[in-house]
This record gives structure tokens, sequence and C-alpha cells, in this order.
């Protein structure tokens, strides 16, 4: 050591004592040993690497600063991406939603009469832009069942009717103008707080106007045989549906057969579903996604080899035994495909609800919209054995001989309808395609 070391150690030793001294007022005197080439300030410090580690402390917070700085700058860029991309869209859509004439899909946002329980979920949140292009679609709607109408009451020439076509065409004119009045004011910013009160307005003529459609559609029932309609699912909801009045019994085997017509993408969507007390998939037949065609039984799948999507009437029939649960598939009365082992000795519960057009999550309810049926469905028939091929075969072909339903049979009187599904003259085979 230099012979002035340990005098400058000292020295160093007294002045930071001192400083300590002046900063904290009373302080007890602890000397440290300081060397010559060292600072001070870190022998203040409990450990020698306690500085090293502050300064890349330091140094982390700085880079983690910077790079927060940079993650905002591309949070910005993103949002002002997107807000560009939801202006065009906004843009977009508001031409769409007011001439309803040029709207035939997609999806209502409100309640139609004659619905005994409210299925629908929150459907009061959708946007305005896209609660009026369903206005318009629902306006679309009516007015192609009035043209029905029409085309029926030349036929049946009648002073009530024309009377009536006449007051609701009125109605429907009235509604477009107010929804053209909406689009304006969604155009021009000056949407006000009472916008929800106004669509409600709105709803309630729709569906007033809704209902006389129906009572007028009545009138044509008298001039058509029970058996001879269709059912159509215009929209992809999860409030349009029909209801079975008739329960199923408790089945060891059964056949179900109908006409389906559907250009519906992706999926047709479910045609039917039955759900039982504790158990919602008790039989369902369903089209979900890209998914092929399925039939459930007891939340058992077997999928099936059915093609029906492409906008023709279609025969379709499944027959099943819950001995080894042996399942046979028909499309227009030719066996396209089979299998066993279909929940095998479970048999078909009793006392359920079936239900037309919608999957059940729930006994009754519990619909979701992208797993509704799209299209048109006729002749609906179940029995509580296997049908014979030939039997299958008279079916698809519309012959004389053709079975009824022992179970469920076709008949209006058996279906209730909710939500704007509607029910229209059917003839099997003459208006195939």
């Amino acid at each position: 050591m230099p012979a002035g070391g340990p005098c400058s150690l000292f020295l160093a030793s007294v002045l930071l004592l001192r400083a300590c001294a002046q900063s904290f007022g009373q302080t007890r005197f602890i000397c440290t040993s300081v060397p010559v080439d060292m600072d001070m300030c870190t022998s203040s410090l409990p450990s020698g690497g306690t500085a090293e580690e502050l300064q890349t402390t330091v140094l982390q917070l700085r880079e983690t600063v910077l790079q927060q700085k940079e993650a905002i700058m591309n949070h910005k860029e993103t949002i002002r991406e997107l807000t560009t991309k939801l202006g065009r869209c906004e843009s977009q859509s508001l031409p769409e939603a007011g001439p309803s004439e040029s709207k035939t899909g997609g999806g209502s946002s409100r309640k139609q009469p004659g619905s005994s329980k409210n299925t629908m979920g929150d459907l009061s949140r959708a946007p305005a832009a896209e609660t009026l292009s369903q206005l318009g679609q629902t306006l679309q709607s009516l007015k192609t069942r009035l043209e029905n109408l029409e085309q029926f009451s030349r036929i049946n020439s009648s002073g009530q009717t024309s009377h009536l076509r006449d007051v609701l065409q009125n109605k429907i004119d009235d509604l477009e103008k107010q929804v053209l009045s909406r689009v304006n004011s969604l155009e021009e910013g000056k949407l006000t707080k009472n916008e929800s009160e106004e669509r409600s307005k709105i709803e309630s003529t729709l569906t007033s106007l809704h209902q006389r459609i129906s009572d007028l559609e009545k009138g044509q029932k008298d001039s058509r045989p029970a058996d001879r309609f269709q059912l159509t699912f215009p929209l992809r909801t999860n409030y349009m549906y029909a209801k079975v009045k008739k329960s199923l019994p408790e089945m060891y085997a059964f056949s179900v057969a109908m006409w389906i017509k559907s250009s519906a993408s992706p999926g047709v969507g479910t045609p039917f579903s039955y759900a039982v007390p504790g158990q919602a998939n008790e039989l369902v037949l369903i089209e979900w996604g890209n998914n092929p065609m399925e039939i459930l039984i007891n939340d058992k799948v077997a999928k099936l080899p059915f093609v029906i999507n492409d906008g023709k009437w279609h025969h379709i029939c499944i027959t099943w035994t819950t001995r080894d649960g042996v399942w046979e598939a028909y499309q227009d009365g030719t066996q396209g495909g089979h299998g066993e082992n279909l929940a095998p000795y479970h048999p078909i519960k009793p006392q359920g609800v079936l239900v037309l057009g919608q999957e059940q999550d729930t006994l009754g309810g519990g619909f979701d919209a992208t797993q509704a049926f799209v299209g048109e469905l006729a002749h609906f028939n179940i029995w509580d054995r296997k049908l014979s091929p030939g039997e299958i075969y008279n079916l698809a072909t519309c012959s004389t001989k053709a079975p009824a339903g022992n179970v469920i049979a076709w008949a209006e009187t058996n279906i209730d309808i909710y939500g704007g599904a509607t029910k229209w003259t059917f003839e099997a085979c003459r208006q195939l395609n």
C-alpha cells in the first residue's frame, strides 16, 4: 500500500461521515474503509454490486418505456385502420337499409305474433342501421305474402279480400316511409334518444300488420285439403318456428319422413328437434355449419349421406330400431346410407316437445339462430315402426298407396306456427323444382 494510503482513507471516511451527519442530524459514526480509487458515493451502499444492479435496472426500465411507447403507436395505427374500416362498413350498410324492396334475406329483430313464450334472447342491442335493414327485410316478406294473396284473390274474387289487400298495402307504404325517414336521420346524424321507442312503434305496427295478413291467408284454407300445405322459414332467426301440438309416445322403433327444400349455406339448419325433460337432444335432425347432416338420438350421433341444399325439393326418410341401434337413410326414395349402434336399446322417451325449424337447448326453447332451419318443409310424418323400402318409395313418388304417419300425421290442425313462419299450399310431386 502507498505511504499516503491510510491518511487518504481516513480523510475520505471523515468527509463522508460529516456529509451524512449534516443530512441526518444526530447519527452514530461508523468507520468504513474506502479504497483510494473508489467513488465515495457508492461506498455508502450496502454491497459492492448494488450500483451495477441499479444501473441495469434503470436501463431495463428505459427499454420497457420505449417498448410501451412503440406499442402505443402501433395501437393508435390499428385504431385508425379499424375506424376507417368501420366507416366504410357504415357507409355501405346505410343505403341498404332504406329501399326495403331490394332486400330478400337476413334476420329480423322483432318478436312475431302468436308466440306463447319469449325465446328470442336479447335482440334489442342491434345497431340502428342493422335494425333498419332487418325491418326492410320484414317489409319485403310481407309484400311477398301480399302478392300471393293478390294472385289468390284474382282467382277467387272477393270484395272484402280486395278491400283488406288495399288497406294492408297502404300500411306497408306508410311503414316504408318511416323506415326511409329513419335512414335519412342516420345519414344526417340526427338520431334521438327515443330511438328505441320509435323502433318499438314501428315493430308494433308490423306485428299488427303481420297478424292481419295471417288472418287474410286463413281464407285459403277452405280451398285445400288439410295435408296439402308447406311451412316456409325464410330467415335464420331464433324465434321463427313451428310446434307440433302432439307429443311422441315411447317408441322402440320409428320412421320419420318429409319433403324438404333449401339452399341455405353453410348448413340448412335444424328441420326438427324433439326434447324431453332432462334431454334436449332426444331426437334431432340437424345440418350445422360445414358438417354433414346428422341424426341425434339421446345425444348419440350418426352422420347421414343427404345432399339437399341445392334449392330443389327432396324427399328424405330415416328409419331406426332400438335393437342394435340399426338405422337407414333414404333420399328421393333410394337408400343412401345405413349403420348400427346408434343409441342401442334406448327407447324414445314420451312427453316431450316436437319443434320444426329450431334446435332446442331447453325443453321447448333455448333456440340458437345459427342452428335454425332456412327453407321449406312439408309432409312431415312419423311412424312408430320401420317402414319398408317399398313404402318409402311410395312416399317419395307420391303414390296413392303412400301411408300417413300413425304417430304424427301432416295436417294443418296439428301445427302451430310462430315468429313469422308461414303456411302455403303445397302438392307433392306437382310443385317439384
